[in-house]
């Protein structure tokens, strides 16, 4: 699981790092609320953690322009500010949980796991990378106006990588997303299937979005 930590504080954001980390999550980290919102509009996270007093734009900000980007990774709130009205706007504004400062890091840790045991985020209606257009609720593809014919699993394979467009994602983890199922590493079944996308998805247009990472998998990002 991937996690984004927005947090102001240099010492806290070193420790809930360091906790997270050791408890088997890939975080990334941000200082202030405009790095954060760059990240976190990437949609590369399976949830946000996120301070309310940030500087540059506030959590509050940031949540609220996920929300009108379409990024449906899930929010936790941290803030110092405990009053009932706080709360009640963080939850209104669309965050799934608001955890009062100061907290014991086994409440955090309890609380992201609840978080993240409701399943992954409900995928955006619509994906745009470059001339690339995923529309999650008819089904189809499209790169420059021009219909893609995947299959189910070619859909899912280029959804994917859409939704963590520049994140390079190992074969491994792309089987248990697509094929839902450990294969062994050395499988070559994600790599016949990238192959297969590329014919449709790559090969008749001019720039290429999905680009091998040796030794690693596969990123999809426009590098025009």
């Amino acid at each position: 699981m991937k996690l984004l930590l927005v947090e102001d504080d240099p010492k806290a954001l070193t420790v809930l790092k360091k906790g997270l980390s050791e408890n088997g999550f890939v975080v990334d980290v941000a200082a202030n609320g405009d790095d954060g919102l760059a990240l976190a509009r990437t949609g590369a996270y399976d949830l946000v953690v996120l301070d309310v007093m940030l500087p540059g734009q506030d959590g509050w900000a940031v949540l609220a322009e996920l929300k009108r980007s379409g990024i449906t990774s899930p929010v936790l709130f941290l803030s110092a500010r405990d009053a009932v009205e706080d709360r009640v706007k963080g939850l209104e504004l669309g965050a799934d949980d608001y955890l009062v400062k100061p907290f014991a890091f086994a409440e955090l840790l309890a609380r992201v796991r609840i978080i993240l045991r409701r399943g992954p985020a409900k995928m955006p209606d619509m994906i745009r990378v470059g001339d690339l257009e995923i529309d999650s609720i008819r089904h189809k593809a499209s790169r420059s106006g021009r219909r893609l014919d995947l299959t189910p699993k070619e859909f899912a394979l280029l959804s994917l990588l859409a939704r963590r467009a520049g994140e390079v994602l190992t074969r491994t983890l792309i089987a248990e997303q697509v094929w839902d199922v450990n294969f062994d590493s050395d499988t070559n079944v994600v790599d016949v299937h990238v192959r297969r996308l590329r014919a449709k998805a790559d090969d008749p247009f001019e720039a290429k979005l999905i680009h091998t990472v040796r030794g690693v998998g596969y990123v999809l990002e426009d590098r025009g």
